[in-house]
């Protein structure tokens, strides 16, 4: 083996992570003719039965089962289950989508929301494929707005019956996935209503076909027909004419009716009640985030093998022409998006860690939920975004032949481009990672004043509310060696590196808080209140997310125990870092903590962290050890490049 090839298998070994064996099945395992992306464009019933198929086949794997407790039927390994499907998204994406909906959405509400009976009655179908289902949320008028759902499941006494009921149109079930041909159930989720006492959403099993693939009765079935992109996924529309179902069906760990016809729950705050539920639900969260960054990661492979056969314009020195990935445009538009990449994959991998400790029982408390929940809805974030500018501008880098079917992008942008929005809309989600950050600054200090959910006072410290959440010693020990801010080598020092984010999130923290409180206190409208901070919660959350993607990757390089690997790797982390300054250069000058030498500096440095790596480029892209057949285009056919 080249010694290219032996650095590229060590860079692998760290970006693979704990889940490293899961990985390696996967691309040994999954036949690539059923999952590998189609070669030509098919008609929707055939990509539909082809995506089918392929979720069937997923069958007989362990991949389902690991994400159930060994009490549920499954083996307990709940990252190594998500570390699978990720996988998926450098194969076909409406296998990914349709699998995560299938193992993760519907078969997650019946694990997570469900009982024993529940487990023992229908985990057993959904794993087997005997169950087809679908996870019945999003209405037509209430898209991320969970809370305020418009179908009411209400109980009958009369006949122990749950009577589901979509009142209007706005209550109509939309986009939801497996439901316009294959689901068979759908989880229903909808405001329970008993002895007229409306208790907030639960979640309720509804056969919607028959054992023909008939509509059960009251039950009518749309197809919302073409999308722009994962044209192998059923998306339907469902709604409810006084559909009965037994009181049996009623998903019941948190809120259950008895014999008498009593509602109970061990939540009594509906409020609290409602988000703890939709907390155990957090993995397709996650989920979308990992096949985001599988996308993502095969688009760059495609880009930045291109740019490194493709030549344009002669060099002025009589040795032909320029490869393209020797411009340092170039070089900008594809290694920083690689970098990021690079920062993102790692922070994946530390998210999905957490969340089987969470999972597994290994920390149950309530703080490491909440953190949970807002580490994956800012990860998903900013990674989907990452992932809709990336594929976009690898598409552009390969000009004409970044255009064409054949070589993939189309299907890259169009898929993934809905990624943004579901499993919660990104600006959605930015506001609950600032929430949660504000609700840390309260906790931190009880003695402040609070008005509504946002409206927490503010102190000038906010050290305590800083939660290194990855590597937590590491960081305190790197950043409590760092060079003063203003120190010659600051911004080189990978200490003053994240002094330098977390001063930034800070700072945005503190004086939103200070925003919020004496706006107020001035008695001002809560909506027109939050409405104004908007913008500032926003970017409080994004620098939030930067501040920990950074601290798991400083941790990665930290655990790599291979020196040539580990130096490769600080240079994509030094190139990380200072695009992120860049690119958020305004703030750090306009706030003091950069002074115009430095910001001046930063952008030559991205220039020299470029050249540096552009030895590396191929090693980069290979250390993704996506499969041959998962990437095999016409374009690399076109340079001589082998995928067989």
């Amino acid at each position: 083996m080249a010694a290219t090839e032996q650095l590229a298998e060590r860079i692998r070994h760290v970006l693979d992570g704990r889940w490293e064996e899961t990985r390696q099945r996967v691309r040994r395992e999954i036949d690539p003719a059923a999952f590998a992306p189609p070669t030509e464009l098919l008609d929707i019933e055939t990509h539909r039965q082809r995506t089918l198929e392929a979720i069937l086949e997923l069958t007989h794997t362990d991949f389902a089962r690991d994400g159930l407790s060994p009490e549920q039927g499954g083996t307990g390994r709940h990252g190594a289950s998500v570390t699978a499907f990720e996988m998926l998204g450098h194969a076909d994406l409406s296998i990914f989508v349709k699998a995560g909906v299938q193992f993760g959405l519907f078969g997650g509400a019946i694990a997570n929301l469900g009982t024993e009976r529940h487990h023992r009655e229908f985990l057993p179908g959904m794993i087997d494929g005997s169950l087809l289902g679908c996870f019945a949320m999003t209405e037509t008028g209430h898209g991320s707005d969970v809370q305020a759902l418009l179908t009411t499941a209400t109980y009958d006494a009369a006949t122990d019956e749950i009577v589901v009921h979509t009142p209007d149109l706005r209550a109509r079930k939309d986009y939801i996935g497996n439901a316009a041909r294959d689901a068979r159930m759908a989880a229903v989720f909808a405001q329970l209503v008993v002895d007229g006492e409306d208790h907030g959403v639960h979640c309720v099993l509804v056969p919607i076909r028959d054992e023909q693939g008939s509509p059960m009765p009251g039950v009518t079935i749309g197809d919302c027909g073409a999308k722009m992109g994962l044209r192998g996924v059923d998306n339907g529309r469902l709604t409810f004419d006084q559909v009965r179902v037994p009181r049996a069906n009623l998903l019941d760990r948190y809120g259950s009716i008895d014999d008498e016809g009593r509602y109970h729950s061990p939540i009594e705050s509906r409020g609290r009640r409602f988000f703890t539920m939709l907390g155990t639900l957090v993995r397709g969260r996650i989920s979308v985030a990992g096949g985001a960054g599988a996308a993502t990661r095969t688009a760059l492979t495609l880009a930045i093998t291109y740019g490194l056969h493709r030549t344009q314009f002669e060099s002025g020195d009589g040795d032909g022409e320029v490869t393209i990935l020797d411009y340092r445009a170039h070089q900008r538009k594809l290694l920083v998006p690689l970098a990021s990449s690079y920062a993102l994959m790692l922070a994946q991998n530390a998210l999905v860690e957490r969340m089987h400790e969470v999972a597994s029982g290994q920390d149950t408390s309530e703080h490491a939920q909440r953190e949970l929940e807002a580490r994956a809805a800012g990860i998903k974030a900013v990674t989907t975004r990452h992932a809709t500018d990336t594929i976009q501008t690898c598409r552009e880098a390969c000009g004409g032949a970044g255009y064409l079917s054949a070589n993939r992008f189309d299907d890259l942008k169009a898929d993934t481009d809905v990624f943004t929005t579901f499993e919660g809309d990104n600006t959605v989600l930015l506001q609950l990672v600032a929430k949660g950050l504000l609700t840390q600054y309260k906790d931190a200090f009880h003695e402040l004043d609070t008005r509504g959910a946002f409206f927490f006072g503010a102190r000038q410290v906010t050290e305590s509310v800083i939660e290194r959440t990855i590597g937590g010693s590491l960081i305190q020990r790197l950043i409590s060696g760092a060079p003063g801010r203003d120190a010659d080598d600051a911004l080189g020092d990978r200490g003053g590196q994240l002094s330098l984010f977390e001063d930034r999130e800070s700072h945005l923290l503190e004086t939103a808080a200070m925003r919020l409180r004496r706006a107020g206190e001035d008695g001002a409208d809560s909506f027109e209140i939050f409405n104004d901070a908007q913008p500032h919660l926003l970017e409080t959350a994004r620098a939030h997310v930067d501040r920990v993607v950074l601290e798991a990757f400083v941790s990665a390089i930290d655990a790599c125990e291979d020196e040539d690997a580990r130096e490769v790797l600080d240079l994509v982390c030094d190139l990380y870092v200072f695009a992120t300054i860049e690119a958020n250069r305004a703030w750090f000058l306009e706030h003091g903590r950069l002074n115009h030498a430095q910001a001046k500096g930063v952008i030559a440095r991205v220039d020299e962290l470029c050249a540096q790596l552009r030895p590396h480029a191929q090693t980069l892209i290979d250390a993704f050890a996506i499969p041959n057949a998962w990437r095999d285009t016409e374009l690399l056919e076109f340079l001589g490049e082998t995928s067989g």
